[in-house]
C-alpha cells in the first residue's frame, strides 16, 4: 500500500443543526487535517439544489481551501462540465494555477449533479450529449494550453494570459464513458466507486486497454474513491456510521434528510433497513479498515485511493484520517 496515495474526497455535508457555514468551515478543518496527515489530495464536489450539500461551487470552494493550506493538492471531484460553458471553467482553474501552481486539480464529470430543471436553469441550453461532452472537452484542454487539441475557437485566445503552468486534468465516472475517453486521450481516470454502483473492474480495465500516452502522462493512472470509516473498535464505527447510512437510504428513496447525530441514527426506524443495503463502504476498527482497502487495491490495481468519510460530526471524519494514516503510510 505505500506505493499507492491516499487522498480525500469532501461533499461539505449539512449535518442536522448545521448551518451552510458550518459544513464550509468543516471542509476547510477536514483539508487540514488531510495535510497534516500526508494525503496527497483534497478535492471537493459539485451539486445543486440540494438542502444536504453545501458544495455548489467548486472553484470557489478550492480557492478557499488552497489559501487555507500549503502543499496538498486541491482540486474538484469534480466539475460538472454539462452545467458550464467550457471558457468560464478554464477562466477559473487558470486562475486558480496561478493563485496555487503545481496544487491544482481539475476533475471533470458528464453527469450535471442535480436535477434536470436546476441544470438548465444553470446552463440554459438543451441537454448535452456525448458528442458534445467531449467537443466541450476538448475545447476547455485546447484553452488550458494543451497543444494535441486541434485548432478552434480556442486558438485565438486563452484562459489566462500568461500561464506557466496548467491544472492537472482527470476524468471521472462510475461507467465505461468517461473511462474510454480518458483512456483515449492520455489523462488520468478516477472511478465513483463510493457511489455503489458496479463496475468498477470493468471500467478500469476499459480505460487501460484504451489508454494512450500523452504529454501529460506515459501510463494510465486510476484512482478509486472509496467510502471509509474508522473507529477504535468496529461497533464504535458501525455506530458512527448510521447517519450516513441513512443518508445514503434517504438518497435513494429521494428522501433526503440532513446527517442526524449517531444516537438519534440509531433509533431511527429505518435504521436497519438502511444497515441491510449492499454497500462498498469499508467501515470498522483501523485493522479492519486497512484490510478493506488492501482488498480494494488488489483487486483494482489503483494507483491512488480517495477517502470519502461522511458522519455527523467533524471529530471523527478526523479520526478516520488519522487512524488511516497509522496503518497506511505515505
Amino acid at each position: 500500500m505505500t506505493a499507492v496515495r491516499r487522498s480525500v474526497l469532501d461533499l461539505s455535508m449539512v449535518s442536522a443543526g448545521m448551518a451552510s457555514a458550518d459544513a464550509l468551515a468543516a471542509t476547510t478543518a477536514l483539508a487540514r487535517a488531510a495535510e497534516a496527515r500526508g494525503y496527497h489530495r483534497f478535492w471537493v464536489a459539485e451539486h445543486h439544489n440540494l438542502e444536504t450539500v453545501a458544495s455548489t461551487s467548486p472553484a470557489v470552494l478550492i480557492a478557499h481551501v488552497a489559501a487555507h493550506t500549503d502543499r496538498i493538492h486541491v482540486g474538484s471531484g469534480g466539475v460538472m462540465l454539462p452545467n458550464h460553458a467550457p471558457l468560464v471553467v478554464a477562466e477559473q482553474f487558470a486562475m486558480l494555477e496561478a493563485l496555487h501552481p503545481g496544487r491544482i486539480d481539475l476533475g471533470l464529470g458528464r453527469a450535471p449533479g442535480t436535477d434536470p430543471a436546476t441544470a438548465a436553469a444553470l446552463r440554459r441550453v438543451p441537454p448535452l450529449t456525448p458528442d458534445t461532452f467531449t467537443h466541450d472537452l476538448l475545447e476547455l484542454m485546447g484553452w488550458l494550453g494543451d497543444e494535441r487539441v486541434e485548432p478552434g475557437s480556442w486558438s485565438r485566445f486563452r484562459a489566462t494570459p500568461a500561464a506557466t503552468s496548467r491544472p492537472t486534468i482527470m476524468l471521472l465516472g462510475s461507467s465505461d464513458f468517461s473511462a474510454r475517453l480518458a483512456g483515449q486521450l492520455g489523462l488520468g481516470f478516477a472511478f465513483a466507486h463510493h457511489f455503489d454502483v458496479p463496475g468498477t473492474l470493468a471500467a478500469i480495465g476499459v480505460y487501460r486497454d484504451e489508454f494512450t500516452p500523452s504529454p501529460d502522462l506515459a501510463e494510465p493512472y486510476t484512482m478509486v474513491t472509496a467510502g471509509v470509516l474508522a473507529a477504535d473498535t468496529d461497533d464504535e464505527a458501525e455506530y458512527l456510521a448510521g447517519p450516513a447510512r441513512l443518508a445514503v437510504l434517504g438518497i435513494r428513496t429521494n428522501r433526503r434528510t440532513p446527517l442526524l447525530p449517531p444516537a438519534e441514527a440509531a433509533v431511527h426506524p429505518d435504521i436497519d433497513v438502511a444497515r441491510s443495503m449492499p454497500s462498498n463502504r469499508i467501515v470498522g476498527a483501523p485493522t479492519t479498515v486497512a484490510a478493506g482497502l488492501a482488498d480494494l487495491i488488489e483487486r483494482t490495481g489503483a494507483d491512488e485511493v480517495m477517502l470519502s468519510t461522511m458522519t455527523y460530526a467533524l471529530p471523527e471524519r478526523i479520526r478516520t484520517l488519522e487512524l488511516v494514516a497509522r496503518h497506511w503510510p505515505a
